[in-house]
């Protein structure tokens, strides 16, 4: 499944069908259905948090510093509001 969810976001086109083949093999067609809608609906949501400036909740943002800046979000333009 992470596979599949990293796929999405990859800039390879053949990589989200070989992901989305390789999951459906072992997991089933509803399984991958379930997959496909919580990639979508978690993509739309970072989203909608991110164009209307949603901040992080204090208690996500010592937990989670490390993480951030070990993955470079601190660098984001959306974090330095």
């Amino acid at each position: 499944m992470i596979a599949f969810a990293d796929a999405f976001y990859a800039d390879k086109p053949t990589a989200l069908e070989e992901a989305r083949t390789a999951l459906r093999a072992v997991v089933g067609d509803g399984a991958l259905v379930d997959a496909a809608g919580i990639v979508g609906v978690y993509d739309a949501v970072v989203r909608i948090a991110d164009a209307t400036g949603t901040p992080l909740e204090d208690y996500k943002v010592e937990l989670s510093a490390s993480l951030r800046d070990e993955l470079g979000i601190n660098d984001f333009p959306s974090a330095r509001a």
